[in-house]
C-alpha cells in the first residue's frame, strides 16, 4: 500500500500568520502533537506542541520558523517508510508531498490500521515465534514443514535480534489448532521462543469434561 491511499486531507495546517495561541487550540482540537505549517502555499516543515508551549500566546507562527523539523514524505513511497520515518523521528503527523506541493498528512492511527490489515491481524490462526541462525534459515523448509500439516503459512516476518544475532522469524498460519505443527517444528530441531494457539491435548481434555458431564447428566 502506497502513502498516497492513506492520506488525510483533513488534517488542519498551520500558516505563519496564526498565533502561538490559535495554534495549540487547532492541535489539541485534533488530539495531535505535530502540525504542517504552510507559508504560501509551500510546505516549510512541521511544528510541535513542545515548542508552541514555550513561546509567548501572543507570538504568529513566523517567529517560530527556527523550530520546524523538516520532515516529509512522497506520496508514491510505501507506507513502510511513512511508518519508519514516523518512528525514528517521533511524529504523531507526516506531511505528504508531491514534488514540492502540500497534499496532506499521515497519521498514526490509519497507519496503524493499514499495518494490521498488511499483518493479516484480523483472520485467526496459531502464531510461532522461532529463533533460527541466519546460515540455517529456509523459507521453504519452514513453509514445508506447515504444510506437511495439512496448513499453510499466511504471514512471514523477520528480524535480526542485536544482542544474539539470530534470526526472529514469526509465523501465522491458517489454524488455531498447533499442536501437530508444534511437534513437527520441534522434531527438525526448531527453537521454538513463543506459540499461540489451540493445542490438541487442551482439546482433549475439554471434550472428555464434556463426555463426563453428558453421562453424569443422564
Amino acid at each position: 500500500m502506497l502513502v498516497s491511499e492513506i492520506i488525510q486531507s483533513s488534517v488542519p495546517v498551520l500558516r505563519y500568520s496564526d498565533t502561538v495561541e490559535e495554534a495549540i487550540e487547532l492541535l489539541q482540537e485534533n488530539n495531535v502533537e505535530h502540525l504542517p505549517v504552510i507559508n504560501n502555499d509551500i510546505y516549510q516543515g512541521l511544528l510541535s506542541i513542545d515548542e508552541l508551549l514555550s513561546a509567548d500566546n501572543s507570538d504568529t507562527i513566523e517567529t517560530l520558523s527556527d523550530k520546524l523539523v523538516h520532515i516529509h514524505i512522497a506520496y508514491n513511497q510505501h507506507f513502510f517508510s511513512a511508518l519508519k520515518l514516523m518512528n525514528e523521528c517521533n511524529v504523531s503527523v507526516l506531511p505528504v508531498l508531491n514534488n514540492k506541493e502540500y497534499i496532506g498528512a499521515v497519521t498514526e492511527k490509519p497507519l496503524i490500521q493499514c499495518l494490521g490489515t498488511y499483518l493479516n491481524v484480523e483472520t485467526p490462526g496459531g502464531i510461532f515465534v522461532l529463533e533460527i541462525p541466519k546460515e540455517k534459515f529456509s523459507v521453504g523448509e519452514l513453509c514445508r514443514l506447515v504444510e506437511t500439516n495439512d496448513a499453510f503459512v499466511t504471514q512471514f516476518n523477520t528480524y535480526t535480534e542485536h544482542l544474539s544475532g539470530l534470526l526472529i522469524v514469526t509465523l501465522k498460519i491458517n489454524k488455531t489448532e498447533i499442536s501437530d505443527i508444534l511437534a513437527t517444528l520441534q522434531r527438525y530441531d526448531y527453537i521454538v521462543r513463543y506459540y499461540f494457539g489451540e493445542e490438541l491435548y487442551e482439546n482433549d481434555l475439554k471434550e472428555n469434561f464434556e463426555n463426563l458431564m453428558a453421562y453424569l447428566n443422564v
